[in-house]
């Protein structure tokens, strides 16, 4: 009877055992969840003294500005501007604000900035809270910059065009000093880039320039050794020359021919003014005939080669004039446009001089940690009754 028993007992002691751990379980959740929603509340607690009366003083100074290039002073005016901004136009210096607005934010510009006011030393000076400051001087670069970020904001407005800066620091003067500094190497770095492109242009123009120079210099050297070789100045003008010569060769040809015919039939061929009329008639035909051979012939030699591979030659020294003409006309307007183009950046709002510390906003600051808290609070007791029923 006794071992009938055992199986029974063995199963309701480890049902027992399984119950003590699942309370035992539940009994230290549950002291977690307490230990954890005091920590929370006091916490919150604290953190209402830490805004109302510990948190540091932050001076917010801030400007509005805009670029401005001097290329479109006479361009579209600004009126027409807007109008094509509201229609849904495209401000025509976008472009420059975003470009504008990353450098800013850069990298290079907190090191140009650090090396001026030292900004590692502003910002991690022991007489601030330890919440607020950047914990050590020497952090490397790239938490710097991470803790910059949260102390500056530039913005672009694309609606209205322009940029708003907002500088964050431990007193007045150097907020406002930062915000005046970004300005001022904003502007510089602007017109730097502008320059360096508009001299990239120049000099592209300047080389196209010279190569149609070269190239001017180059046709001309070979026409002139064309001429030196043919032992002509212009093989047109003395074609036209000959032209007129066998011309008027033809005509005396015709006039002995003429007298020829004239003469009586009962002339003797032997008579001397027969025999002068024929030879003068064959001299004629003779130097028509060199004539002609000199203006052309089979032979390359001749004089309608020589002219038509002087026009060819003209034709090409005449084209890299009017291409160097054209090359230096387009360095010219070059020129102009990089000493025209110059980009300002245009304060809209000067920085102002901050005469109360706007940040932190202690009494919002202090409501919101609280109502987290006790949202949180509220999130953990949810959680803890979940927990008990299911236990239950």
């Amino acid at each position: 009877m006794s071992e009938a028993l055992l199986p029974k007992r063995s199963g309701l002691i480890s049902k027992l055992n399984s119950l003590f751990v699942r309370s035992k379980n539940t009994v230290a959740s549950m002291r977690a969840f307490k230990l954890l929603v005091r920590l929370i509340i006091v916490l919150s607690v604290l953190s209402v003294p830490y805004w109302l009366f510990i948190a540091s003083d932050r001076y917010v100074s801030n400007t509005i500005v805009f670029v401005q290039r001097t290329d479109q002073i006479n361009g579209p005016s600004a009126a027409s501007l807007s109008v094509a901004a509201l229609a849904g136009g495209a401000n025509p210096n976008s472009a420059d604000q975003l470009l504008l607005t990353q450098y800013l934010l850069s990298l290079d510009m907190l090191e140009k900035l650090d090396a001026a006011f030292d900004l590692r030393s502003h910002y991690s000076g022991w007489s601030h809270d330890p919440f607020s400051r950047m914990m050590f001087r020497n952090e490397p670069i790239e938490w710097f910059y991470k803790y910059w970020l949260s102390r500056v904001d530039v913005s672009y407005d694309d609606y209205n065009g322009v940029i708003n800066i907002q500088v964050q620091a431990y007193d007045a003067k150097t907020a406002r000093a930062i915000v005046e500094f970004m300005i001022r190497e904003g502007g510089a770095q602007m017109n730097l880039i502008a320059h360096q492109l508009a001299e990239s242009q120049v000099d592209f123009l300047t080389k196209q320039v010279m190569a149609a120079h070269e190239r001017l210099l180059s046709d001309t050297h070979t026409m002139i050794d064309f001429q030196n070789r043919q032992g002509l100045v212009a093989p047109s003008t003395t074609a036209q020359s000959l032209n007129g010569l066998i011309d008027k060769l033809e005509a005396q040809k015709t006039d002995i021919q003429t007298q020829l015919s004239s003469l009586p039939s009962s002339l003797n061929a032997d008579q001397p003014t027969v025999v002068m009329l024929r030879k003068s008639l064959a001299a004629i035909e003779q130097q028509i005939q060199q004539r002609r051979a000199e203006l052309a012939s089979p032979s390359k030699r001749t004089l309608n080669y020589a002219v038509e591979e002087f026009q060819r030659l003209q034709m090409e020294v005449s084209f890299s004039e009017d291409l160097y003409k054209t090359a230096l006309s387009a360095l010219e307007q070059g020129r102009m446009n990089a000493a025209r183009t110059l980009k300002m950046v245009s304060v809209l709002q000067l920085p102002t001089m901050p005469s109360y510390p706007i940040e932190p906003e202690r009494c919002y600051n202090a409501l919101v940690t609280l109502l987290v808290g006790f949202a949180i609070v509220g999130v953990l007791k949810l959680l803890e009754s979940i927990i008990l029923d299911h236990v239950d």
